[in-house]
C-alpha cells in the first residue's frame, strides 16, 4: 500500500475498520431486505438500496486503493458520493408511506 510506506499499523487498521463496515453494512441490508421480503412495504425496500449503496461504496474506496492503487483523494470521494447517495434514499425511505 503506497499510500502508508511508514505506517504499517495505520494501513492494517484500515483494511480491518473496511472489512468491519462491510460485514456490519452486509447484515444491515441483509436483515432490512428480510424484512421488505415479509412485509413488502416499498420503504424497506428503500432502506435496503441506501444502505446497499453505502456499503458497496466503502468496498469500491477499498479496492480503488488497494487493488488499483488510485489516489486517496479519489477512492475517499468516490466513497463519500455513494454516502451521499445512500443516505439520500434513506431519508426517503424514512418519509415516504
Amino acid at each position: 500500500m503506497t499510500h502508508f510506506p511508514d505506517a504499517p499499523l495505520l494501513a492494517t487498521a484500515l483494511i480491518v475498520v473496511q472489512t468491519g463496515i462491510l460485514i456490519i453494512g452486509g447484515l444491515i441490508t441483509y436483515f432490512s431486505y428480510k424484512a421488505y421480503r415479509r412485509t413488502g412495504e416499498s420503504s424497506l425496500y428503500a432502506l435496503t438500496l441506501g444502505f446497499g449503496i453505502i456499503t458497496f461504496g466503502a468496498i469500491i474506496a477499498g479496492a480503488l486503493d488497494i487493488v488499483l492503487n488510485v489516489n486517496l483523494v479519489k477512492g475517499v470521494l468516490v466513497d463519500s458520493v455513494l454516502t451521499l447517495i445512500g443516505f439520500a434514499i434513506i431519508m426517503y425511505s424514512l418519509y415516504v408511506e
